[in-house]
């Protein structure tokens, strides 16, 4: 009897977790068996999707509110299928970026769980076992973080570690006001429930412990030292990947709960331009490569919530869509420039700056990933980041908001400044004083920024169809 892709998209990763764990030597090709049959169900519950709109399972037939139940529609789906993809390259990458027996004995199990945790939040319709998901997400990640064993990335972690649980409790504690409000934590509830100054209360505190998850400025000042000094294919994780969960809830809550005023969604905008401005900044005056690339994470994180607040309170209908494509768009570029960059510094030997144009050594492959990566974040055609962003200036020009439309130009314009610092040095050899010596042949490393890359460029031409996907199921608006 075959396995129902929605079950197997949650138990695989978790099994698989188990297993790596228990037997260390096998852990690289347990993880590529939990990855690619992740991949494998992907494609079946897509074509479920196409032809039913949406799918559920009740775990254990018990139904909600009682019981648990795994929905997934165009938009679940889509997130699914980032994950996975991304998740494939960057386990092909990692089993040559990571050479330390200890790297590696632990890299797989806490992948694996964090993937368990990503499939879990895609699928969940339940805003508790959101809270345990995100929970299972922020346990692995910090255990990525730490994963390289220097005193930076320690450091880091431990902040990354006080976020999360700071976030959780917020969180949790926005779960206990709905329950005590309506009895019930299904989204089903959720969508029928009258506006009530306890919902309110709720709907707030979820979303301050989402917005710390996420990053969004001002409460980003864990992300940049986690992301930049964790492992190269941990970063590519916890910066294409992890983030995107939070923003998804995000998404899933602002528009299943009460409707939001006009002065919330205004605010989560004003903070979302914070991000843009404040990151841009940060990334210019970046000595380091991977601080420049998390510095950017803030950047984007902050052009998604502007996507989502472009038109107000009376868009979010249609704004959750530019949204969409902009964390898709972030998720495949971000995942193959944190692996470039990793491969950069491996190859040189650091990732300073202002001294990437003295290495006789030209890692071109991954100068040449690095490069593409950039046309999508910058926002260039025919990049899937240059349609969210036209989606998000055609929105907030149609509703009259050309304050977004600034906003976003001047995120541009820095964007291809702080990125032109490091381009100007691939192309520079005048202050090389050795023979110029090229990356020789092909290593498996290469190969998963490039693909990510390339993905990130090409996912453009397929907007529309993407689009369409998106809106199976309607995702907003129906019960589950």
């Amino acid at each position: 009897m075959p396995i129902d892709p929605l079950i197997l998209s949650l138990f695989a990763p978790l099994f698989g977790a188990v297993a790596a764990f228990l037997f260390p030597r096998a852990a690289a090709v347990i993880g590529l068996l939990a990855v690619v049959s992740i991949c494998a169900a992907v494609p079946a519950l897509a074509r479920e999707v196409l032809a039913a709109g949406a799918v559920s399972v009740a775990l254990g037939g018990w139904a909600p509110p009682l019981g648990i139940s795994l929905r997934a529609d165009g938009l679940s789906v889509a997130m699914l299928s980032m994950t996975a993809a991304v998740g494939l390259l960057v386990s092909c990458g990692a089993l040559d970026a990571l050479r330390d027996a200890r790297q590696r004995q632990y890299f797989w199990p806490l992948w694996l769980l964090l993937l368990t945790g990503m499939n879990g939040v895609y699928l969940s319709t339940d805003i508790f076992n959101l809270y345990v998901m995100i929970e299972v997400i922020a346990l692995a990640a910090v255990g990525l973080t730490v994963l390289s064993g220097t005193r930076e990335a320690v450091r880091a972690g431990l902040e990354y570690m006080y976020a999360s649980i700071l976030g959780a409790l917020l969180f949790l504690m926005g779960v206990g006001f709905v329950y005590l409000q309506i009895g019930r934590l299904d989204f089903a509830g959720l969508i029928a429930a009258e506006p009530s100054g306890a919902m309110s209360a709720g709907l707030a505190l979820m979303l301050v412990g989402l917005l710390l998850k996420s990053a969004l400025f001002p409460l980003h000042f864990w992300l940049p030292d986690a992301h930049a000094n964790a492992t190269a294919p941990a970063s590519a994780l916890l910066s294409g990947l992890v983030v995107k969960a939070a923003l998804y809830i995000f998404l899933r809550l602002i528009t299943q709960m009460p409707m939001p005023d006009e002065v919330l969604i205004t605010l989560i905008g004003a903070l979302g331009a914070g991000a843009v401005i404040w990151g841009g900044v940060q990334a210019l005056r970046a000595e380091r490569l991977k601080l420049l690339v998390a510095w950017s994470t803030v950047v984007q994180i902050g052009l998604i919530f502007i996507a989502f607040a472009r038109a107000g309170q009376g868009g979010l209908s249609e704004s959750w869509k530019a949204a969409a494509l902009l964390v898709l768009a972030h998720g495949v570029a971000k995942a193959g420039m944190f692996l470039a960059a990793g491969r950069i510094k491996d190859e040189v030997g650091h990732d300073i700056i202002r001294d990437l144009d003295r290495s006789p050594m030209r890692p071109t492959l991954a100068q040449f990933s690095f490069a593409l990566a950039a046309i999508s974040l910058i926002g260039l055609p025919p990049s899937l980041g240059f349609i969210g962003k036209w989606s998000l200036m055609e929105g907030a020009m149609a509703a009259g908001y050309w304050h977004w439309v600034a906003v976003t130009m001047i995120g541009t314009l820095m964007s291809v400044a702080y990125f032109s610092r490091v381009l100007a040095g691939f192309l520079r050899f005048d202050r090389v004083r050795a023979p110029v010596v090229e990356h020789q042949g092909w290593a498996l490393a290469d190969m998963a920024p490039l693909v990510l890359a390339v993905s990130a460029v090409s996912l453009g031409l397929l907007a529309a169809p993407i689009l369409s996907f998106l809106e199976l199921g309607y995702p907003f608006g129906a019960t589950p």
